[in-house]
């Protein structure tokens, strides 16, 4: 009686130990994986946007000495009802 016991109490551990343990376990550092993967992309968009943006605001400072109008260029009016 005392073997069958001890063979139900192995066989019960190992269900639990292969069925439960190991998966979780797996599942767990699947989705820490996967974090950050995400968190990398991310970070690497944002860098990304950073440089556009930076560009962006370098590019007015360029282009400065061209937004002075000649005379003519622009005609300001008001419509008439």
């Amino acid at each position: 009686m005392k073997y069958l016991l001890l063979a139900l109490g192995l066989y019960i551990l190992y269900q639990f130990i292969f069925k439960l343990v190991i998966p979780v376990y797996l599942a767990s550092r699947k989705i820490k994986k996967g974090f950050r993967e995400m968190q990398s992309r991310m970070q690497e968009q944002m860098q990304q946007q950073q440089q556009q943006q930076s560009g962006y605001t370098q590019e007015p400072n360029t282009a400065q000495p061209d937004t002075k109008h000649k005379a003519g260029d622009y005609i300001e009016f008001e419509e008439v009802k």
